[in-house]
This record gives C-alpha cells, sequence and structure tokens, in this order.
C-alpha cells in the first residue's frame, strides 16, 4: 500500500507537470486538443491524490505501523476520530492536504470554465498545475507520507496530546482551504495579465471561489482561537503568535480584494490594485504554510526546524518576482482613466477601507518577522508582544469597524454631505443613546478605547438595520406581503448586497467581543487547599475536593491519567458546579523515564471548565500539585522496574492516582471572568452567515449561466458561417 500511494505521488507529478506545459503549449501554437488534455491533466490529478488521502487514511484506521508517518502520531489507544484527522497534524500530511484541496478547487474551476475564457485559462491551468507541482515535488524528495519502517513498532507514539480537540483536527483543513482557494483568483490573474484582458471577466469567473477562501480561512481562524480558548489553559483566544499572524494577514488581504473588485466590477477602475492585492494574498497564504514547515519562528504551533523551509522560500521568492515583474509590464493595460467623481462616495470607502486593511496586514507582518529583522540588523534576536501589536492594531481596528457602518449608507459615483447626514441621522441618535446608556449604567468609562468599540459597534448595526427596513418597506409597498416576507425577499433578490451587510454586523458584534474581554477581563491566580475559596466580580469558588481518573477522561482524547478539581461556585444566591481537569499522557520509555514515572512525566494539557453567558465567562483551570506524589512514584520505580512486573504496573499507578484523591493535597488555579466573550464566537456565526448568503446563488442563476453558455455557442457557430 505506501508504493501505491508514492506511485500516485509520483505519477501526480507528471500529470502536474504535463498540465503546465501542455496547456501554455497548446494556447502558443493554437492546438486547442493540448489545452482540453492539460485539463483533464487536473482531473486525473486530483482522483490520484484523493486515492493517495484515501490510502493513509485506511493505514491510520489499521494502526498499520509499517507507514512512519502513522506509527509517528497515531497509536492503537488513540480514539478513531483522532486517528481519522492525524493526517494533517504531521509535515507531510498537511502537504498532501495542502495537493488533494488545490487538485480538487482546480479541478472545479476548471471544469467550470471549459467553455469561457479560452485564452485566460490555459494559462491559469498552467499556474494551477506549476502550483501543484512544487507540493508534489516537496512530498516526493523531502517530507513524503508514505515513508515506510524495516521494523514497525508494536505501538505508535500517538498523537500530539494538544492537537486531541475536535476543533484542533477541524481547524487546519479550514484554514488550508482558505490559503489553496486563494491560488484559484491568483491563477486566472496571472492568465487576465498574460493574455491583456484586464477587465473585469476573470473577477466575475473567479469570485465565488475567493469568498469560498475567504469564509473557510476566517472560519478555521475562529476555531483555532477557540481551540485556544478551550484548550491551552491560559485563558485567552489570541496570542499574537507568528501563526496565528500569517492566517490573519492573507485573510486581511482577502478582505481588501473582495471589496476592491466590486469597485472594479461597478466603475472598472483600481485594476493594478486588485492584481497586485490577489498577489500579496497568494503569497501570504504560502507563507503561512512556510512558517508552519521552516521552524524559523517559535510558535506553538510549527512543526519545528526541518528541510522544508529553503524550497518553501525559493517558491515564495520566484512568486513575488514574477508577479511583480508581469504587473510592471502590463502597467499600461491596467490603468485607468481618473474615477473620482466626489470625496464623498462608496469608492472613496472602500479605497480608505482598503488602505486601512493594508496598513494593519503590515503591522502584523512588521511585528511578526520582527525577530529576523531585528537579528539581521544587530545581531540580536528581539520580539514584540501582545501589547505592541494592541497598541498599533486598536486604532486601526475602530476605523476599520466605522468604515464598515458608513459604507453601506453611501452612494456610488457621487453623494452629498446633506445626503450622508441626512441617511446617518438615526444611526448617529442610536450611537449617542449608546454613549449615555454606557456611561450611566456601566464601567464602560473605564477603557476609552473599548467604549469607542461598543459605540462603533452599535452604529454599524443600526446603519444596517436602517437599510434593511428601508429596503424591506419599499419591497412591501410594491409586493403587498408581509414584513417577514418582505424581507427575505429583498435579501433573496440581491445576496451579494445583504450577505456583505450581515458580514459588516458579524464584524462589528465580533470587534464588540474583542474589546470588552480585553479591557474589563479579572484574573486570579491562586493556590488552594480543598475548602478554601476565591472571590471576584462576586463570584465565590471553592475547592470541593479533587477528582482522579484513569482512561477515563470526559473528553475522550485517550489519556492515560486525569487530575482534576471539584468547584463549588456562588453569586448571587446562584450556585452550580465546574470541573476544571489536567490530563497527564505517556512520555519516554521505562528505561528512560522510570516505570511509573513516564505516567505522570508526559506532555499534559489542561481540560479547562466553563460557565457560557451571553453577559460574561466564567473560566477555570486547575494545575494540580503531583509533587505529593514523588515519594510514592519514586518508591513503586524502584520495586516495578523490571519488565517482569510490567502487568502490575497498571495497578500501581491506579494506586498512586487514587492516593492523590484521598490525599487532597492544594491545586494552582486561574479564573478569570470575561465579559462579553461569547459574542466572539456569536460574531463570527454572524459573519459566517454572511459569507453563506453572498455565496448562495441567487433565484434563476442557473437558467441565466445557461442561456449565457448557448448564446455563446450559436455566436461561435455564426463566426464559422
Amino acid at each position: 500500500m505506501p508504493a501505491i500511494g508514492a506511485a500516485c505521488l509520483f505519477v501526480g507529478l507528471l500529470a502536474a507537470l504535463y498540465a503546465a506545459t501542455a496547456s501554455l503549449y497548446g494556447v502558443q501554437t493554437g492546438r486547442r486538443a493540448l489545452v482540453v488534455s492539460a485539463r483533464r491533466a487536473m482531473y486525473a490529478l486530483a482522483g490520484l491524490l484523493l486515492l493517495a488521502v484515501a490510502i493513509l487514511e485506511v493505514a491510520y484506521a489499521r494502526s498499520d505501523f509499517t507507514f512512519a508517518l502513522v506509527a509517528e502520531n497515531s497509536s492503537t489507544t488513540t480514539p478513531t476520530f483522532y486517528k481519522l484527522t492525524a493526517m494533517w497534524s504531521s509535515q507531510a500530511g498537511s502537504l498532501l492536504l495542502w495537493a488533494v484541496l488545490l487538485s480538487i478547487f482546480s479541478a472545479v474551476v476548471l471544469r467550470a470554465t471549459r467553455r469561457r475564457h479560452r485564452e485566460i485559462v490555459p494559462y491559469a491551468t498552467a499556474v494551477l498545475g506549476g502550483v501543484a507541482a512544487f507540493f508534489l515535488s516537496l512530498m516526493l524528495f523531502y517530507s513524503s507520507p508514505f515513508d515506510v519502517l524495516a521494523t514497525p513498532p508494536v505501538e505508535g507514539n500517538g498523537l500530539n496530546p494538544l492537537l486531541r480537540h475536535p476543533a484542533m483536527m477541524i481547524h487546519p483543513p479550514m484554514l488550508y482551504t482558505g490559503y489553496v482557494g486563494f491560488t484559484i483568483p491568483f491563477a486566472f490573474a496571472v492568465g487576465a495579465l498574460i493574455t491583456r484582458r484586464t477587465g473585469a471577466d476573470w473577477i466575475r469567473s473567479t469570485r465565488r471561489y475567493t469568498l469560498v477562501a475567504w469564509s473557510f480561512l476566517g472560519f478555521g481562524i475562529m476555531l483555532g482561537a477557540l481551540w485556544s480558548y478551550s484548550e491551552l489553559g491560559w485563558g485567552g483566544y489570541w496570542a499574537w503568535d507568528p501563526v496565528e499572524n500569517a492566517s490573519l494577514m492573507p485573510w486581511l488581504t482577502g478582505t481588501a480584494f473582495l471589496h476592491s473588485i466590486m469597485v472594479q466590477e461597478r466603475r472598472g477602475i483600481l485594476r493594478v490594485w486588485n492584481v497586485s492585492l490577489i498577489a500579496a494574498t497568494f503569497v501570504l497564504s504560502l507563507l503561512g504554510t512556510f512558517l508552519v514547515r521552516s521552524g524559523i519562528l517559535d510558535s506553538i504551533h510549527a512543526f519545528g526546524a526541518s528541510t522544508l523551509g529553503t524550497p518553501f522560500l525559493i517558491f515564495i521568492g520566484a512568486v513575488v518576482i514574477g508577479s511583480v515583474t508581469l504587473i510592471i509590464a502590463r502597467l499600461p493595460d491596467l490603468r485607468s482613466a481618473p474615477w473620482l467623481d466626489s470625496l464623498v462616495s462608496r469608492e472613496v470607502v472602500f479605497l480608505l477601507n482598503n488602505l486601512v486593511l493594508v496598513l494593519l496586514c503590515v503591522v502584523i507582518f512588521w511585528g511578526t518577522f520582527f525577530p529576523l529583522i531585528s537579528e539581521a540588523l544587530s545581531g540580536k534576536r528581539q520580539s514584540v508582544g501582545p501589547p505592541w501589536f494592541n497598541f498599533f492594531g486598536t486604532p486601526l481596528a475602530l476605523v476599520l469597524v466605522l468604515l464598515s457602518g458608513i459604507g453601506p449608507a453611501v452612494a456610488w459615483r457621487r453623494a452629498t454631505l446633506a445626503g450622508l447626514w441626512r441617511t446617518l441621522t438615526v444611526p448617529v441618535a442610536v450611537v449617542a443613546l449608546t454613549l449615555v446608556l454606557l456611561l450611566v449604567l456601566t464601567p464602560a468609562a473605564d477603557n476609552v478605547w473599548a467604549l469607542a468599540m461598543f459605540c462603533l459597534a452599535a452604529f454599524v448595526v443600526a446603519v444596517v438595520s436602517q437599510e434593511l427596513v428601508r429596503g424591506a418597506s419599499a419591497r412591501r409597498t410594491m409586493t403587498g406581503g408581509s414584513w417577514p416576507a418582505a424581507l427575505a425577499g429583498l435579501v433573496s433578490r440581491n445576496r451579494r448586497r445583504y450577505g456583505g451587510f450581515i458580514v459588516h454586523v458579524g464584524i462589528a458584534v465580533l470587534f464588540l467581543g474583542v474589546a470588552a474581554s480585553s479591557a474589563f477581563i479579572e484574573q486570579r491566580d491562586v493556590r488552594l487547599a480543598p475548602g478554601q475559596s476565591v472571590e471576584l466580580d462576586g463570584y465565590r469558588v471553592t475547592y470541593r475536593e479533587p477528582t482522579a481518573r484513569i482512561l477515563a477522561d470526559e473528553s475522550d482524547t485517550g489519556a492515560p491519567i486525569t487530575l482534576g478539581a471539584v468547584l463549588d461556585v456562588e453569586k448571587d444566591g446562584e450556585r452550580f458546579v465546574l470541573s476544571p481537569s489536567r490530563n497527564y499522557y505517556t512520555a519516554g520509555d521505562a528505561q528512560s523515564t522510570g516505570a511509573i514515572r513516564r505516567f505522570f512525566e508526559g506532555e499534559a494539557t489542561s481540560e479547562v471548565a466553563v460557565r457560557w453567558g451571553l453577559r460574561q465567562d466564567l473560566w477555570t483551570a486547575v494545575r494540580p500539585d503531583i509533587g505529593v506524589l514523588e515519594e510514592a512514584i519514586a518508591k513503586a520505580d524502584r520495586q516495578f522496574s523490571d519488565p517482569r512486573f510490567a502487568d502490575a504496573q497498571g495497578l500501581i499507578v491506579a494506586t498512586i492516582v487514587e492516593r492523590y484523591r484521598q490525599q487532597a493535597p492544594p491545586a494552582y488555579f486561574r479564573t478569570l471572568v470575561s465579559p462579553l466573550i461569547a459574542w466572539i464566537w456569536i460574531g463570527g456565526g454572524i459573519l459566517l452567515l454572511g459569507a453563506l448568503v453572498a455565496l448562495w446563488p441567487a433565484p434563476g442563476a442557473a437558467d441565466r449561466r445557461l442561456r449565457a453558455l448557448y448564446a455563446a455557442r450559436v455566436g461561435r457557430e455564426l463566426s464559422r458561417a
């Protein structure tokens, strides 16, 4: 089976190279048959890589440790769900995931455009084939997922404990779908530049793929934040980690691209800006993959140092040089006539939106790579922390939310200040009322940045609500239906517009949650013995008793030992129980670590306990003090180090764990109250809903496409007559 998988990669590389060369040669010589065969080669590539993935997944499911990848990242005791998703926890497996997703995207878009853009598509095929060939080359020559072990072990290493969380196992495919999806508009942009067809046709054909990529990348970022909040045990959701930042940067430039292409579609302008944006987005997507693979920056998400850094850097450099050269060469074709009819117009708001998004991306890029920059300039590696990112990012975020509220209220081409004021009168009144209520009823005045974000979030919601009410009212007047029917009909008739409005609301709600949870969080780190309590924000948290379990962790991660605590919580007469815990995984082997000690000194992960709420979360994590077990562990190691007593080791470990529960030693607790943090996840859900609305085909779209294809065919037949 490993040989079949490796053969799939090798034949896939040949197919990708053939697709790239045949499509170029075919379009240059006018041999249409070669272009068609290149497209079919990309179909074959998708089939080959799907077969390779299936082979690897079967190996994981069967715990086939002849596969080196399976032995390194799985075990017989790994729960089935984590076995099936362990592929992308490894370097080679994630490269295969990248390649198979790219092949699927490529097959779908080439199938959809087989009768359109005959000048552009061959060059796009060449780009897609070239990118696929790069990733296949990495797997064949640097990091193969089908390497075999001459002497397979009886047991595998198991999955990294930190990755044993449902959100984390879905998170990488979401991110990779986003990264890979941006390859499609980039490939078509290259084709448009080469053929000098720099109008909006290539944008219309790839807009849906761009939106899919943007949506998946955003969803993946949200899942990663949720994993951090509920698994890492530090209480936060975003640490400005290099790999976190690497996923955010292409999402920001992708957001800018989605806005600016609307200007090009409507006005035929911003052509240079748009091809530059999509090129930057694709490069940043590669950069995100590079950071995880190379290990050049410290990150909890990175795979560590590897040999992939150099080829990735060379490929990224080639893409940058090629893109810049092509854009400069096509500047005469990209230039457009002066376009600012008025400084008060939606075009200007979109341009300002783009500038803020790109500036925010530049800030994040500088902070992320500052260790390398400082080392190159001074010889000493230095880094910047969250306060630096927050200092520069917060004002930009405020401007971004403000613009997301103004944009829907401004007309295209030209608007008057008087007309804009009339449109914004009600939203501004809502902001004034919100400000008064916040100052009177809440401590929001203690943090001016949070207060400003609350008001701007209210502004965005008010503007979008006003636009929906006005549109539904007009439609209701025309159709005579009910308000819900009018609203549904309004959104259905212009899903792209109103889906975008919903996304704006989601962004505002998300930033509201970020502002509140960052500015007004309360945290206590304490050491408590059973019966002792800690108080914060009106909560009284009492450590009732410890818990101890063997092979029975509540999250089904397969942890051998779970130690935790039962906490009694009381506030304003309401009582409830929280049970945080910590999972301990076996480390090393008996000879190097100790027959019994290895069960307690492996990697440990937190299972936090959260009282979720719309107003605030009460978040708790525990770090048991297992030092009280040191004497018992050392004694057991001396007595049961002989392999003949291996069968008794499990019983001894269970006895020691039970001793921890009976002794009830003190434990270390981190307790936080995070106001409005749930609105981060709610905002993310609203954002995803808006993206789905914008993606959903409008009524009659399929019929219009069929009519367009029919008209194109008739036109070709008439031209031949």
